[in-house]
């Protein structure tokens, strides 16, 4: 692990890393448990990824910890997911205000039920001065619907003949005060980003791992990073 951590250049750390936490179902399959132990398995994880993220100076992670297209599975799987969030919500979050973790919700509030509406309310609340890293959890959220959702809140405020522009749409995005995504990492060897911050993705690096994500580690965001920094940058430039 030290290996990775070393050869890691401080001077090009990617500001904001998202990241689709894919495999929960399958290393659950493997190892004869349900489905939900993967997701309860993968909620400790996030915990771990935030440490190294802090340890080696990236400033914004985002979490992709349940998507508009989730509602599609099985309602029994939907119920433990946000069992399991709850959960995280309660218990974890102390932990994490401990560490300097600022805690910010990306997503439709619409369909959420009404307690975790309070607990993400109460968690931004409570963490809104912490300034070591800030954690973007993704709950309902779409990157079609967040650019639907700009658009239409833009559209009730627009002044008479006046057009969009970049500029304008970014304003009303979730969360426009975060940076475009510099690193974009998905689990568990699926090769997609399956419309994960489509707007501030644009120009991100993209990496991805056959790990399954209840099993990545601290040396798989170290070797993440690395691959990232041995990438040549250009923004459509030459």
């Amino acid at each position: 692990m030290f290996f990775f951590k070393k050869r890691i250049d401080p001077e090009n750390i990617p500001a904001h890393v998202a990241v689709i936490m894919d495999g929960n179902g399958r290393w659950a399959k493997k190892r004869g448990l349900p489905r939900v132990e993967g997701h309860r398995r993968g909620a400790g994880v996030v915990v771990k990824l935030t440490d190294a993220a802090i340890e080696i100076g990236i400033k914004v992670i985002s979490i992709y910890a349940f998507s508009t297209e989730n509602w599609n599975r099985p309602k029994a799987e939907i119920t433990a997911l946000w069992k399991i969030l709850a959960v995280f919500y309660d218990q974890q979050m102390s932990l994490l205000a401990e560490k300097g973790v600022r805690v910010v919700h990306s997503g439709s509030m619409r369909k959420l039920p009404p307690s975790m509406r309070s607990l993400i309310a109460r968690v931004e609340k409570d963490t809104r001065k912490n300034s070591n890293i800030i954690l973007n959890l993704c709950l309902n959220y779409g990157g079609r619907q967040e650019i639907i959702d700009a658009v239409n809140e833009w559209a009730a405020v627009k002044k008479s003949k006046e057009s969009i522009s970049e500029s304008t749409l970014r304003k009303h995005l979730y969360r426009p005060e975060l940076p475009d995504v510099d690193l974009l990492i998905r689990t568990s060897g699926e090769l997609r980003i399956s419309n994960f911050l489509l707007w501030q993705s644009a120009y991100a690096e993209l990496v991805f791992t056959d790990v399954l994500w209840p099993d990545f580690s601290r040396e798989d965001v170290y070797k993440a990073v690395i691959e990232y920094q041995n990438r040549q940058r250009r923004f459509g430039g030459l």
